[in-house]
């Protein structure tokens, strides 16, 4: 069964094929790329593992400036829409011995789609930080949702995701993560105070 909730000792975050040339044609493309930055600078401070892939690099452009900064190099090339196709990237997972799977990327229908299939073939635990995906077509990102929900994946948010790895306002990080959650709305949260 999937866990009802994440935990940051348990989990990794993958960045799926966020690269400059097919971002130009995704209507959510600020929101993608904010809410996937937040979600790696919350994983960095938590410690949480990160990978992250690129589709046809020579066709498609390198990965986006602001998130390329904050991902392990070199990212994993790949022609395979799903992640798993990227070399041992599913092997990679496996010996990191976390069963908690977030996804961040694009597009929903494509590669992110096929790689939470994928990882829940696998018996991993798929979520989908849904505000950190997109697709460039509306339909195309929310009947992707819908059937992912379907196969077991769990939708949530990447704000959701920092909370529940944080879990406790007594957490070291607590204060640090607050401090990006305010930061990524512009400081319009200002109930997040612990």
């Amino acid at each position: 069964m999937t866990p009802l909730r994440l935990r940051a000792d348990d989990s990794v975050l993958v960045v799926i094929d966020v690269q400059d040339k097919l971002l130009a044609k995704i209507p959510t493309a600020a929101d993608l790329v904010r809410n996937a930055g937040f979600l790696l600078d919350v994983a960095k401070l938590l410690e949480v593992p990160v990978r992250a892939t690129e589709q046809y690099p020579k066709g498609l452009g390198p990965t986006t400036a602001a998130l390329a900064a904050r991902l392990p190099t070199p990212l994993p090339a790949k022609t395979a829409f799903s992640c798993c196709g990227a070399g041992p990237f599913l092997e990679e997972l496996e010996m990191l011995r976390r069963k908690n799977v977030v996804l961040a990327g694009m597009e929903t229908h494509v590669c992110v789609s096929q790689t939470a299939f994928d990882l829940l073939d696998a018996g991993l635990h798929v979520f989908l930080a849904v505000d950190a995906l997109g697709a460039r077509a509306a339909v195309d990102h929310d009947t992707a949702l819908r059937r992912l929900e379907r196969a077991g994946a769990v939708p949530t948010t990447a704000e959701a995701v920092a909370f529940e790895w944080v879990a406790d306002a007594a957490h070291p990080q607590f204060k640090a993560v607050s401090a990006l959650v305010i930061a990524r709305s512009g400081g319009a949260r200002e109930g997040v105070k612990g």
